[in-house]
């Protein structure tokens, strides 16, 4: 049986008594929406690496992947409830993540632990982007509310791709 592609930009928006514009709602209730699914599509990356990733920091790495994993899970509840407080609704299943999402694919061939940092780097600082660029138009669109969500999650973004980049540093 063929599916049909689902446009997480696209569901209803209820009426509700917050003071913003019900144009501004819709708007950001589609970006909102659209950084859920970059979300999912994140964490689900990141737990491959956690799962599979092998050598002699093995340890550290596992545990690091898995507490970036965690906090981007959190960031996902988070922008949520932010949709649904918004009146719209949440177009959060893997489904839709993977229709969606704009992250390249997870490299499946990876075993080396400075592989799988470079993967989730570069994962991460594209994520970091678009989470930035949602702050500017959150802000455009006069929602501080929904661009301090967003600033959270861009300062442990910026965060964990610090503590990844460490791991890449030749002495």
């Amino acid at each position: 049986m063929a599916t049909t592609a689902r446009n997480p930009t696209s569901a209803k928006i209820y009426q509700n008594r917050l003071d913003l514009l019900s144009e501004t709602r819709n708007q950001v209730v589609a970006l909102l929406n659209q950084t859920l699914t970059l979300t999912l599509d994140l964490k689900s990356q990141v737990k491959q690496a956690h799962w599979n990733v092998k050598g002699m920091n093995f340890y550290q790495l596992h545990q690091l992947f898995d507490a970036i994993a965690s906090q981007v899970e959190e960031y996902s509840d988070l922008i949520a409830e932010r949709v649904t407080s918004l009146g719209g609704t949440a177009m959060g299943t893997i489904r839709i993540a993977a229709e969606a999402s704009t992250l390249p694919e997870y490299p499946f061939e990876i075993i080396d632990g400075k592989d799988h940092v470079i993967a989730i780097a570069d994962r991460l600082a594209l994520y970091g982007k678009t989470v930035r660029e949602a702050i500017d138009q959150s802000t455009d669109l006069k929602d501080a509310g929904t661009a301090d969500l967003y600033t959270e999650i861009s300062r442990a973004i910026d965060k964990y791709l610090w503590l990844l980049e460490s791991h890449l540093i030749e002495n």
